[in-house]
């Protein structure tokens, strides 16, 4: 097995702190779309939850947004739901408040407890998988166990599709 990267093994001590175990998978390249990594790891995409950080706008402060990799975030929507309006944030905000590179955010292992946001749609799956900390790494795992690790609230966050 390929040695993990610092920041995966950050995310195998914190699930194992958890009690939840889980292997950190090594892909032999970045799964940059949850397509990618649905591929990659054999499941439906809808099974791949995308860890995602905004920022709130009036307040500045992070909100993490765990949602299937099948949908896309309602940004109108989680602003309502937490408050205020949410913008899309950059690389260097995302891993000063994740400790994690975009593409590779892991549910837990932060480096302070995150308010976040669970998408109820991946509740309906038995397993999913999370990155592993590293855009190259994702675990497996049960959607009561990720409620668990990431103490989000579970919400509707899926932007309704369009038909055009």
């Amino acid at each position: 097995m390929a040695e993990l990267p610092t920041s995966a093994r950050r995310v195998a001590d914190a699930l194992a702190a958890a009690g939840i175990t889980t292997t950190i998978v090594v892909l032999e390249h970045a799964v940059p779309t949850s397509a990618a990594a649905a591929t990659a790891v054999g499941c439906d995409v809808g099974q791949i939850a995308k860890s995602l950080v905004f920022r709130l706008r009036e307040s500045g402060r992070p909100l993490l947004v765990i949602t299937s990799g099948a949908n896309r975030v309602d940004e109108a929507k989680v602003g309502a739901l937490v408050g205020e309006p949410i913008g899309r944030a950059d690389a260097d905000f995302v891993r000063s408040h994740t400790g994690f590179a975009i593409g590779g955010v892991a549910p837990l292992a932060h480096p302070a407890p995150l308010t976040t946001l669970i998408d109820e749609d991946l509740l309906a799956w038995d397993a999913i998988w999370a990155a592993g900390g590293h855009p190259n790494t994702v675990f497996r795992l049960t959607p009561d166990e990720l409620v668990r690790i990431a103490g989000g609230r579970i919400v509707a966050v899926r932007a309704d599709k369009k038909v055009s």
